[in-house]
């Protein structure tokens, strides 16, 4: 991209999911809004989130969990990836009160050990995924294409077996 060029990301198409390279926080913030937002209508069984620790995602916002509590409806896997999920529940309360609504449907894991940006920041769906290619700077690509979607699902599921169950609906105490 030079000086006078726009960012390569295509207008949103009929499926309300963004296209090519995104740059920046906020467009890598308005593309996970973008796929929650549409993982209803998308039909999407499952979605992997992964994230070193969440704390840049939206999730907390009421927008996206409405779109999570109509997707969920209709008995869906949702697996949450990550190194630590302390700052998530920091900063996301409303994301906590709908993952101890739906917990029957999440799946986590965290992967502690896991080095500075090696985790991948992504979305993966059976037929889309966002991939932060850059986490320092926000650098993400955002695609259909077959072949990156079975490269990072591979990835991910590289993590998620090494990973261990984390992040519980409840946590007891004595």
């Amino acid at each position: 991209m030079n000086d006078t060029t726009q960012p390569d990301v295509s207008p949103l198409p009929p499926s309300g999911l963004p296209e090519g390279r995104l740059e920046g926080r906020v467009a890598f913030q308005d593309a996970v809004r973008a796929a929650l937002a549409s993982a209803e209508a998308q039909g999407w069984s499952q979605l992997v989130l992964s994230d070193p620790d969440f704390l840049d995602w939206p999730l907390g916002e009421r927008g996206v969990v409405e779109a999570l509590d109509a997707w969920a409806r209709r008995g869906r896997t949702l697996r949450l990836l990550a190194a630590d999920f302390a700052r998530l529940r920091e900063a996301h309360p409303r994301f906590l009160r709908w993952r101890t609504t739906w917990g029957h449907l999440v799946e986590a894991h965290v992967c502690p050990h896991a080095p500075d940006h090696e985790l991948p920041t992504a979305i993966w769906t059976p037929t889309w995924t966002l991939e932060c290619l850059d986490p320092v700077h926000f650098t993400a690509v955002a695609t259909t294409a077959a072949d990156r979607r079975v490269a990072l699902n591979e990835r991910l599921m590289g993590w998620w077996r090494r990973g261990t169950p984390g992040f519980p609906v409840t946590t007891m105490g004595l």
